[in-house]
């Protein structure tokens, strides 16, 4: 075993300080840190949370039904990551809308969907930009592309969000916060650093491998039994102070923010990206005049208080039993960074 590896796993085990809360915010964290055994490494004073960090968990459902009114009523041809198909809405899912006529087709990049409707010009497609930081340059990416090509039959549902809001309305749920390596790299280190000093929100930037997320968790007891506030970015292979300026860019040119409501985190203000006015043929809100659509969750389901750290999968009454991966009654059951995804495969329920 690699020394530092095995001191990281020594400092985890061997620890006796204070009780501890701490939330892995970011979905991938979750899975990885129970594929890898890390979970059980923890002494009891410890309490690994989940958080927001999953975007189709956190995408309201007032989205979904967006999606289906947009393929149902338009006959638009939406274009999704595979995940979303299956997240339910009010009434139904994307794939119950594909069961009753609606034209879905699962894609792996926002440009395949450019593609598509280039190579189909008979066809209405709509993107759906879901995700943090991470994947927001890709959909800016593909407007300008479907505008430089002149495409009249591409547009994008957008349901972008950005974490620094997020953060603020998860003061005082944990003690640290895993931070995302991935929204990291693009956004850079100022927002939590800035939490740090002017809210006393402590953190540290984990990466994904087991050495790295060994050493985060390790760098966090350390640092959080001494009773300061801290940051630490322990993902420096990846994750630079600026950030990433090209995507940084390339996102303020294209889109601007909004506020977002978030699944179990309500309305978040300022939480969320839109369309800037310059490409609002690209915006299908705009393009079909959208109305006002609210959705209505399942109330048997608590993804949303599994999301603010509130409960564990475990606690939800329907987790396991009425709620399986087969049959989702919440987000938090159906995507490969959910939390309840992560609970059910890892806590041998399967």
């Amino acid at each position: 075993m690699n020394e530092s590896i095995k001191n990281a796993r020594d400092i985890i085990t061997g620890y006796k300080g204070r009780k501890l809360r701490i939330m892995e915010v970011c979905g991938t964290h979750t899975h990885e840190i129970f594929r890898l055994g890390i979970r059980k490494l923890l002494p009891e004073q410890v309490d690994l949370i989940s958080g927001p960090g999953c975007p189709v968990c956190v995408t309201a459902v007032g989205f979904i039904d967006e999606a289906v009114w947009l393929t149902l009523e338009k006959g638009c041809t939406v274009c999704t990551f595979g995940d979303l198909i299956r997240v339910p809405g009010t009434e139904m899912s994307l794939a119950g809308a594909r069961s009753e006529g609606g034209k879905i087709k699962a894609v792996y990049s926002p440009l395949d969907a450019v593609d598509f409707a280039e190579k189909e010009p008979q066809e209405q497609v709509v993107f759906l930009a879901v995700g943090f930081e991470t994947t927001t340059p890709s959909a800016c990416l593909a407007v300008k592309t479907a505008q430089k090509k002149g495409l009249k039959n591409f547009s994008i549902l957008t349901a972008n969000k950005t974490m620094p809001n997020a953060y603020n309305a998860l003061v005082g749920s944990a003690d640290a916060f895993l931070y995302p390596g991935h929204v990291n790299a693009i956004t850079g280190n100022a927002v939590c650093k800035k939490l740090c000093e002017d809210k006393g929100v402590s953190g540290v930037v984990a990466g994904f491998t087991a050495g790295e997320l060994l050493t985060a968790m390790a760098v966090t007891l350390t640092l959080a039994d001494k009773g300061e506030p801290f940051f630490r970015n322990c993902y420096p292979r990846v994750v630079k102070d600026e950030g990433n300026i090209p995507a940084q860019k390339l996102i303020a040119e294209v889109m601007e923010p909004c506020d977002s409501e978030w699944r179990g985190l309500g309305l978040i203000p300022m939480s969320g990206m839109r369309l800037r006015e310059e490409y609002a043929e690209f915006d299908a809100r705009k393009k079909y005049r959208m109305p006002k659509i609210t959705g209505r969750p399942n109330p048997a389901c608590r993804c949303g208080d599994v999301l603010q750290g509130k409960c564990k999968p475990s606690d939800c009454k329907v987790f396991g039993k009425v709620c399986t991966p087969q049959h989702p009654i919440g987000a938090c059951m159906v995507s490969d960074e959910g939390a309840c995804s992560a609970y059910y495969q890892y806590s041998g329920l399967v």
